[in-house]
């Protein structure tokens, strides 16, 4: 037995705060990913407490750890592109598209757009692997489409189900994306976290402060992310409230419109915005990933009975 097959505490655990149908509540089989993906191996160290990990801190450890779980888990086995794009964490981007699935009830025939697809298209992959649901997929960037397509295309299961759509002014979440005669059940988004770059890298150094236990002078923006994905004016804040504002316009095209709030203290804020233009419903999804907690805030301009017969068309 080679010692990343000794069992360990670690890796016996279940992530009991991933939701109960994520396929990643179980700690990671580094041998089987290493099957899936050799590379890998050399990225696996022993942690504080001798048991072998991922360098979670290095953004080239995290893209080949999450070409595994996508192999492993989902069968998408062409799952590529450039380094200086954001690279997702799987589980937390699974449970987003469980809960999403949970919000609806049914995942017969569902369409979802997904604001800001990014090259890694991630959510379409995931939504489509365990739910066979349709998606619009806006971007604001051409060459970032253009890699999420390469991905679609080099992997048989998803052909078919993904629409793309630049938008053409950045400025603009709904506007030039959703077309009028569109039917959306559910618009999902993780909106860019920080106003500044240098907001940004203190986000940064702190995350690998918490990985890692060490400061660093040296870090790689946001384990790799363009400013695009990772900046905008305003933050998360003033970005979902764009987005809700943009929202009243499109209230019978979507029947929920949802987007991941990172930080807590921007809520009241939200809630506000809600209230404002008088949202029917709103919900709060709490999600928790690794450390971090986290949550979906859902909101819809249909009255319960029109809810219904939503579904029913």
């Amino acid at each position: 037995m080679n010692e990343l097959e000794k069992e360990t505490p670690e890796r016996s655990k279940i992530k009991a705060n991933l939701h109960p149908r994520n396929k990643n509540r179980e700690q990671y089989d580094l041998v089987e990913l290493i099957k899936e993906v050799p590379e890998l191996k050399k990225y696996i160290k022993p942690n504080k407490y001798g048991e072998d990990s991922i360098r979670f801190s290095d953004p080239l450890a995290v893209k080949l750890l999450n070409k595994a779980l996508l192999s492993n888990y989902y069968g998408i086995k062409n799952w590529d592109f450039p380094d200086t794009n954001l690279c997702p964490p799987i589980p937390g981007r699974a449970d987003y598209i469980h809960y999403m699935s949970d919000l609806l009830g049914e995942n017969n025939d569902i369409t979802c757009l997904d604001i800001g697809v990014g090259s890694n298209c991630i959510y379409p992959i995931l939504g489509i692997s365990e739910y066979q649901w349709n998606f619009i997929a806006s971007e604001v960037n051409a060459d970032a489409i253009a890699c999420a397509k390469e991905i679609i295309k080099a992997n048989p299961t998803l052909k078919g189900k993904v629409k793309f759509r630049l938008q053409k002014d950045e400025n603009k979440i709904f506007k030039g994306i959703i077309k009028p005669k569109d039917k959306i059940d559910v618009s999902i988004c993780n909106p860019p976290f920080h106003a500044s770059k240098k907001e940004a890298l203190k986000g940064s150094m702190r995350k690998v402060r918490n990985l890692t236990g060490k400061r660093s002078k040296k870090i790689q923006l946001s384990f790799s992310g363009m400013v695009n994905e990772l900046i905008c004016e305003g933050g998360e804040k003033q970005f979902i409230n764009n987005m809700i504002t943009e929202s009243v316009n499109y209230a019978e095209n979507c029947l929920w419109f949802t987007t991941l709030v990172s930080n807590e203290k921007n809520l009241n804020r939200i809630y506000s915005s809600l209230e404002k233009i008088e949202a029917f419903e709103v919900k709060t999804i709490n999600m928790g990933t690794g450390n971090k907690i986290t949550r979906i805030v859902a909101w819809t301009f249909l009255t319960k009975k029109e809810q219904k017969e939503w579904k029913k068309n």
